[in-house]
C-alpha cells in the first residue's frame, strides 16, 4: 500500500464499503481519532475523504489535508459538506445520485400508512393483550383519495408524487420553481400549500436557506386532521412547533424518519401516540448501500487512476 492511496473515512455507518476500502486503500478512521493533532499528521497524505450525507465532512478536516482531492459522499445529501469551500480549493466533490430515491420514497409512503392507520398502537395493543381484553381503539383515516401537498419536488419529491397518485391522492407541490412538464399541481407558498392539503409531504433539501420552513403557522394551516412526513432533514421543521402541535392536536398526525439533534430525539416526542418514529432508516436497505458502495468505489478507482469521475459535481456553480 503507498501513501498516494491513503483515504480518510469520516463515519463507521459505510458497512459495505469499510472492508473493501480497508482491503485496496490505507484508512484513516476519523471517528477513532483520540486527538485530532496526532490524527491529521498521520492523515497529511491523504487524497480523498469517504463519507456521508449527514456525517458530511467539517470545513476543519478539508484545511487539515493539504493533499485532499476528492470528497466522496455515499448519499444525496450536500447541507454537512461546504461544496464552495471544496471548489475554491479545487476539490472534487461526487455523490451517489438515484440509489436512495426508491427507497427514500418507499419510507415516506410507509410513513404516511402507519400514522394515518396508527399501526404501532394497533401492534402495541396486540402484544400488550389490549385485544384480547376488548380494548376499543380510536378509528383511523383512510389514506386514499386524501390531498397531499409535497415540499421539495427533486428526484425523490417526484417518486413519492407517483406513489401517492396511485392511492388516488390528488397531489400539489411547492419549490423554488414551477417545473410545467410535471402532472402536478404548482402553489409557490409553502402555507398556501399547507392550507390546502390533509398530507404535507417534506422532501426539500436542508441547509440554512430551509431552516424550520415548517414552522408553527404551516402546522396550523395544515390542520388537526393533518398529517406531516419528513423524510428530509430534521432541520427543515422546527421540532419545537411540530412537539406543540401534535400535543395540542393543531396536527393530527407526523410521520418522522429525521430530526433535529440526531440521534438525540426528545422524549416527549417518543411518548406521543400521533408521533411514528424512524431513526433515520429511509436509506438503510440492502440494496441501496450496495449500489452506495459500487458507485464511491468506482468514483475513488477512477481519481486515483487520474480518469474521469463518474458522478462529480460541476467545479463550478451552476447558474
Amino acid at each position: 500500500m503507498t501513501a498516494q492511496r491513503d483515504i480518510v473515512v469520516m463515519t463507521p455507518r459505510l458497512p459495505f464499503l469499510l472492508g473493501e476500502l480497508r482491503r485496496d486503500y490505507r484508512v484513516h478512521a476519523y471517528w477513532e481519532a483520540d486527538q485530532l493533532g496526532s490524527f491529521f499528521k498521520q492523515a497529511r497524505q491523504a487524497r480523498a475523504i469517504v463519507t456521508n450525507g449527514v456525517v458530511g465532512c467539517p470545513r476543519e478536516v478539508v484545511d487539515a489535508l493539504p493533499n485532499l482531492g476528492l470528497i466522496c459522499v455515499g448519499g444525496v445529501g450536500l447541507d454537512a459538506v461546504d461544496v464552495a469551500h471544496a471548489r475554491e480549493r479545487g476539490i472534487q466533490v461526487t455523490t451517489t445520485p438515484g440509489v436512495l430515491t426508491a427507497d427514500v420514497a418507499d419510507q415516506a409512503v410507509a410513513l404516511l400508512l402507519a400514522a394515518s392507520r396508527q399501526l404501532l398502537r394497533g401492534d402495541r395493543s396486540i402484544r400488550e393483550g389490549g385485544w384480547e381484553r376488548g380494548e376499543d381503539l380510536p378509528l383511523t383515516r383512510r389514506v386514499s383519495g386524501k390531498r397531499a401537498g409535497i415540499v421539495g419536488l427533486g428526484e425523490i419529491g417526484k417518486a413519492i408524487a407517483r406513489r401517492l397518485s396511485a392511492f388516488d391522492m390528488p397531489v400539489a407541490y411547492t419549490g423554488r420553481r414551477e417545473q410545467p412538464q410535471q402532472p402536478y399541481r404548482f402553489v409557490a407558498d409553502v402555507l398556501q400549500l399547507a392550507r390546502e392539503v390533509e398530507v404535507l409531504v417534506v422532501s426539500s433539501r436542508g441547509g440554512e436557506d430551509t431552516r424550520h420552513l415548517i414552522g408553527v403557522n404551516v402546522l396550523e394551516a395544515l390542520g388537526p386532521q393533518g398529517i406531516l412526513i419528513n423524510i428530509a432533514r430534521g432541520s427543515v421543521v422546527d421540532e419545537e412547533a411540530l412537539i406543540a402541535s401534535l400535543q395540542s392536536g393543531k396536527i393530527g398526525a407526523a410521520g418522522l424518519d429525521v430530526f433535529s439533534d440526531e440521534p438525540n430525539v426528545p422524549a416527549v416526542l417518543k411518548a406521543l401516540d400521533n408521533a411514528i418514529l424512524s431513526p433515520h432508516a429511509a436509506t438503510r436497505t440492502v440494496e441501496s448501500r450496495q449500489d452506495i458502495s459500487r458507485i464511491v468505489l468506482a468514483n475513488l478507482e477512477a481519481f486515483f487512476a487520474g480518469q474521469p469521475l463518474f458522478t462529480a459535481l460541476p467545479m463550478k456553480r451552476q447558474r
